[in-house]
Formats: structure tokens, C-alpha cells, sequence
């Protein structure tokens, strides 16, 4: 579908790429990934060609359709409607569309033969291109994407740059293109939007090249993983869970590599060095001299995962009652967000606020901050609670003349200049890159200084809305390791489902305009909200009391014969899900034999093949495992 061989792209005296290969096979869901700064956005668009290679080639077939999704969309404006811009997509049917209109008119007047054969034809492949369903087709992709019928009649232009994108990715979805190449497509989406994405990709026929920093997203949708690093393009068969595991492999087996070819490089320098002063040794120290300067030398494993290596300090305990919500209300001309809602924030509690964008996140937020007083009813602070609020607005706050460290040493004076450091060290900013002046910095290195400062503040409350926005998947690893070891109380706001998972232990969702709370991590809130919203469909309606009674007995007795040829049927599948469990358990073992068998641990080769087959096997073991617990707790349920 798209080769690339022997890529090199240089900016400047940087090669950006170094003689890079990958190819692209139909299909294929891609996730390319790496450190902000190695190319991905630039690979999409020597893809495109927007930009042309230094050297190397990028083929394509002649025929090939491309979807391009990239951030300078954002600037896109039009006076039309979204469903019209939407509708673009549809170029040819658009314009058999018009032909169409304009042979009608014309048909008022001329009755010949030839003008209704052409009306026929056009009619026909205006019917073979599904013309007459493009107009559901836009609604449908629009609808996923969170806009509501009113919302696709309004011009694209009253709408902001975040909203606008997703029009231009419905664009895109419509074309249906032979391969999708998306920039960060989750970046403007909320929560179901996002869910719905991932729905749609997986069900796509074509291939996908998908950059993204949401990893619960990749993880959902992709296939293949393709990380840019130095210079090269390194493909691992799986998707982003799996490249970290077979990437951890790989720099195992590297690392052992090394550190054997390190110590026979020592070996020969002590000997070298004893014989290179013997007369009848020096022609055999020369020889080793050579062979050592020939050795391909192996690199050692570099350490791509910083970690936060400073403490949160705060100088006072709140009391047990950080905030309290009582008969709050509060809405906006023609929209009721919050309706006589009730809720309790307790020291120590971590909590994720999730939800479809509009249904009043942000709001919440600030009423929580003490930013918002326009409500009815009663928000309190508890005893002693020290806040800070840290939101995408405040990133205009930064003193722009101001250098990294002076802005943190004017923020939080009580802090060392080595505490300072540490700190702007864990979110990536090292050696001299403390001294940069924040107006030369990026959105997503002010959005990590910007976190700096709300992480060094003395406060036991944190008040967090899309903290994770700007970052890469490096820094909001930082950023979970930081919320994690923090001993206060917090809330955020985020739309990256893996940072939620890993800070929270409660979540906060907005339903009916009241406060409700799930208690527990984002993914057993996930799991269960999806069997609740299938609970309405799966309850049987309840009998009519109009019914004659005669006639209960026999439908009663109906109902016991299909409740039992049911559960024979359900039995039957369990027992052979066992033995499918203990055949699995063994060939897992076997494996398990064969991974620490030191002929196969010694070659790289089988040591990968066998890893990869064990993994497999783990993962069909997991899956029939979920299925035979499913199962189980259909059978329960019936027998009850």
C-alpha cells in the first residue's frame, strides 16, 4: 500500500530521519508513536507530500485515497453548515446531485428522448454511488461526534477551532478513504465521542496511521505499533500494551548484551595491555587491537522513563470535610446544569469528573475552585483546606519574560533552587533548559510548567481541569506518578481514560443534573456503566393484570421448559470452556519450560518467537477465562 525505504529527512544539520523503513499493508490499525520532537507529525506529511524526503523514496499505488487529519485544520472557516461542510466529502455524488436538478428543470420544457436517457443514467449512477444516503450517512457521523441535529444546521464559523475539527474529521470519516492518517484525532473529542471513534476505526475496512498520546485509545484500536526513535522506525506487532512489554524485552535481551560484550571488550584491553610491551606477544596484542576496533559495538539500553523524584509538601491537614455541596443548583439562559444536587469531597479522596462535554465539568470545577459564585444553594470548603486550580486559561498566566526557574522560585519561595530543579527535572526540563524564557516555549512545555507550579503550591486540595492536555505520553506518566504519591485530596478533569485509572478511586458523572458517584477505578466504573446501560434492554415487561388466569399455568410451564433447556444448553458450553481452560493451562506451562530452557533464552531469535507464542496463549487463556466467568454467572442467575 505505502513503502518507505531508506528515508532520511533533514532539518537543518539534523537528520530528523536516518535511512528509515516501513511499510504500510492494507488493513493495518498503526499506532505511531514517540517523544514529542521525533518527526511522527512530519512522517504524516512526507506521506502526503507536503513535504519531500532528503533522500529515500515513499511509493504508493497510483490509485490509493488518503484521509488526512492534521492540526492545521483548526483554522478552517466557513460560512456554510456543518452537515453542508460534512457533505463536501461526497464530491461526485454532490455533482451528479446538481446535474440531477438541472435535467428535472429542464424536462419541464423538453420531452426528448435523449435528455430523459441522460436523466437515467446520471439517476442510475447517482443510485450505484448511494447517493440517495449520504444525507443519513453525515447525520449518523456527525451524531457520533457529539453534535445534535440543531447543532449541523448552524454555520461552521460560529463554532470554535476544537468543534471545527471534529466537523472536518466527520469530512474525512465520509470519504472513506483507502488509508486514514489522523494527528492526534482524540485531542478535541469528549469522552463518548472518543468511544464512539474507536468504534467506528475498528469496524473500518481501510487502513489507519493513527499519533496519538491517548493510550487507553490505542490500545482499543490499533493492531500494530511504529515507534520513531533516533532516527529510525521500529514496528512491534500489537498494540501500544504490547509494544511496552516486547520493547521491555528487547532492551532485557539488549541490555544483556551489552554488558557481555563490555566485559569481553575489558578482557582483551588487560590483555592487550599485558603483552603489548612483549617482544615475542605484540604481533598477537596488535591482532586483538584490530578485532576490537572492528567490533560492532552494542549500545546500552537509554532510560526513556523519567520518574518524579520529589516529595509534595503542604504545611497543614485539612479536616475531614474537604468541600460540601448542598441543594446546589445552577443553569445558563435555556440550559439547567445542576438541579438541587448533593455531594461530599473527604480528605483523602481522589476523584475523576467525567462526562460528555456541556453536561457542566468545567463548571463544577470552578464553583469547586471558589470561581464561580452565580449559583443557588450551598458550596463550602472544609476546615483548614488549602486549594489550587490548575486549568488551560491559567497557561496565560506565565510570566512570558520570565525564565523556567525564576517562574517557580516567585511561585513557591519556601522551595530550594535544588528542590526547583528536581522538580522541573521530573517534567523534563534539564541542565540549562531551566534557563529558557517561557515565551520561546511550546503549549506543551508551558502546559508542564504550568503543572510545576500547581504541584509546588502549598495545598492539600488540588483542583486539576484537563491537566493531561498538552502532554506527551512521557510527561503524563510523570504527572500520574506525582498525583499518585500526593497525600492531599484531589478532582480532575481529563479525557485520557489511563491517567484517570491510575489516580483515581472515585468518579464523579453528572446524570439527571445531580452529582453521582461510582466508587472505585475509571475501568470498573466503565465496566460497570456498560452492563447498566444494557440492563433497560434485557428487563421483560411486567404481565398485565387484564391476563385470565387459566392461562398463566401454561405459559408458566412454558417458561420452566425453555429456563431448563437453557441452562442444559449453558452447562454443556461451560464443560467444554473447562477443558478448553485446562488444555490452554497446559500449553501455557509448556512454554513457560521453554522460556527457561537456556538454549532459548540464549538465542534472540527463539527467545522472541517463544515469548510472542506464550503471550498469545496467555491472552486466549485470559479471554476464555472472562468468557467461562460470564458464562458462570449466567447459569447462577438462571438457577436462582
Amino acid at each position: 500500500m505505502i513503502a518507505i525505504n531508506n528515508l532520511t529527512f533533514e532539518i537543518g544539520a539534523r537528520a530528523l530521519y536516518d535511512e528509515a523503513n516501513w511499510h504500510i499493508k492494507p488493513g493495518e490499525k498503526i499506532g505511531l508513536i514517540g517523544a514529542n520532537g521525533t518527526g511522527k507529525t512530519t512522517l504524516l506529511k512526507i506521506i502526503v507530500g507536503d513535504y519531500s524526503p532528503t533522500s529515500g523514496t515513499v511509493s504508493k499505488s497510483k490509485e490509493l485515497t488518503i484521509g488526512y487529519l492534521n492540526q492545521d485544520l483548526l483554522s478552517y472557516a466557513s460560512d456554510k453548515s456543518i452537515l453542508h461542510v460534512a457533505m463536501e466529502a461526497f464530491a461526485r455524488q454532490n455533482e451528479l446531485h446538481t446535474e440531477i436538478e438541472n435535467l428535472l428543470k429542464k424536462l419541464e420544457t423538453d420531452y426528448s428522448e435523449e435528455l430523459l436517457n441522460k436523466l437515467s443514467d446520471k439517476q442510475h449512477e447517482f443510485e450505484t454511488l448511494d447517493g440517495y444516503n449520504i444525507e443519513y450517512k453525515a447525520h449518523e457521523i456527525l451524531a457520533g461526534l457529539g453534535f445534535t441535529e440543531e447543532q449541523t444546521h448552524r454555520k461552521l464559523a460560529e463554532f470554535s477551532g476544537g468543534w471545527r475539527m471534529r466537523v472536518m474529521l466527520a469530512k474525512i470519516l465520509l470519504q472513506a478513504p483507502d488509508i486514514l492518517l489522523l494527528d492526534e484525532p482524540t485531542n478535541h473529542l469528549d469522552l463518548p465521542s472518543i468511544q464512539w471513534l474507536e468504534d467506528y476505526l475498528k469496524a473500518f475496512e481501510g487502513a489507519v496511521v493513527i499519533v496519538s498520546h491517548d493510550r487507553w485509545f490505542l490500545d482499543k484500536v490499533i493492531n500494530r505499533t511504529v515507534e520513531s526513535r533516533k532516527g529510525k522506525l521500529t514496528v512491534y506487532a500489537g498494540n501500544y500494551t504490547f509494544y511496552l512489554e516486547e520493547k521491555a524485552l528487547r532492551e532485557e535481551i539488549q541490555r544483556g548484551e551489552f554488558k557481555n560484550q563490555q566485559s569481553k571488550i575489558k578482557q582483551e584491553e588487560k590483555l592487550i595491555e599485558r603483552f603489548r610491551a612483549k617482544a615475542s606477544k605484540a604481533k598477537m596484542a596488535q591482532s586483538r587491537i584490530k578485532m576490537l576496533d572492528k567490533m560492532e559495538r552494542i549500545d546500552d539500553v537509554d532510560d526513556d522513563n523519567p520518574s518524579v523524584n520529589f516529595k509534595f509538601r503542604f504545611s497543614k491537614q485539612s479536616g475531614r470535610a474537604v468541600f460540601n455541596i448542598e441543594h446546589l443548583s445552577k443553569s445558563y439562559p435555556n440550559l439547567s446544569i445542576l438541579n438541587d444536587t448533593e455531594a461530599v469531597i473527604e480528605k483523602g479522596d481522589k476523584i475523576a469528573l467525567i462526562g460528555a462535554n456541556g453536561k457542566g465539568k468545567s463548571t463544577l470545577l470552578r464553583i469547586v475552585a471558589g470561581a464561580d459564585f452565580d449559583f443557588t444553594g450551598k458550596a463550602e470548603t472544609g476546615y483548614n483546606v488549602t486549594k489550587t486550580f490548575f486549568a488551560q486559561h491559567q497557561l496565560e498566566s506565565l510570566h512570558l519574560e520570565n525564565e523556567i526557574l525564576t517562574e517557580l522560585q516567585t511561585f513557591a519561595p519556601k522551595h530550594t533552587d535544588t528542590e526547583l530543579r528536581s522538580i522541573l527535572g521530573s517534567f523534563l526540563f534539564t541542565g540549562d533548559d531551566v534557563f529558557k524564557k517561557i515565551k520561546v516555549l511550546s503549549g506543551g512545555e508551558k502546559s508542564r510548567v504550568a503543572l510545576a507550579k500547581a504541584l509546588t503550591a502549598d495545598a492539600n486540595f488540588l483542583i486539576l481541569d484537563e491537566p493531561t492536555n498538552h502532554l506527551d505520553m512521557a510527561s503524563v506518566n510523570i504527572l500520574i506518578q506525582a498525583l499518585q504519591q500526593y497525600e492531599g485530596t484531589f478532582i480532575a478533569v481529563s479525557h485520557d481514560r489511563y491517567f484517570l485509572d491510575n489516580i483515581a478511586n472515585k468518579i464523579w458523572y453528572i446524570e439527571d443534573q445531580k452529582i453521582k458517584e461510582y466508587p472505585g477505578t475509571y475501568a470498573e466504573y466503565e465496566e460497570w456503566n456498560s452492563k447498566r446501560k444494557l440492563e433497560p434492554k434485557a428487563a421483560a415487561p411486567a404481565p398485565k393484570k387484564e391476563e385470565k388466569k387459566e392461562a398463566a399455568p401454561v405459559k408458566q410451564q412454558s417458561a420452566n421448559d425453555d429456563k431448563a433447556k437453557q441452562l442444559k444448553k449453558l452447562n454443556g458450553d461451560l464443560q467444554k470452556m473447562e477443558t478448553q481452560i485446562t488444555d490452554l493451562e497446559n500449553e501455557v506451562k509448556q512454554f513457560e519450560t521453554k522460556l527457561a530452557d537456556p538454549d532459548v533464552y540464549n538465542d534472540k531469535t527463539k527467545l522472541n518467537d517463544t515469548n510472542t507464542a506464550y503471550k498469545q496463549k496467555q491472552n486466549q487463556l485470559k479471554q476464555i477465562q472472562q468468557q467461562w466467568e460470564t458464562l458462570a454467572e449466567q447459569i447462577m442467575e438462571l438457577e436462582a
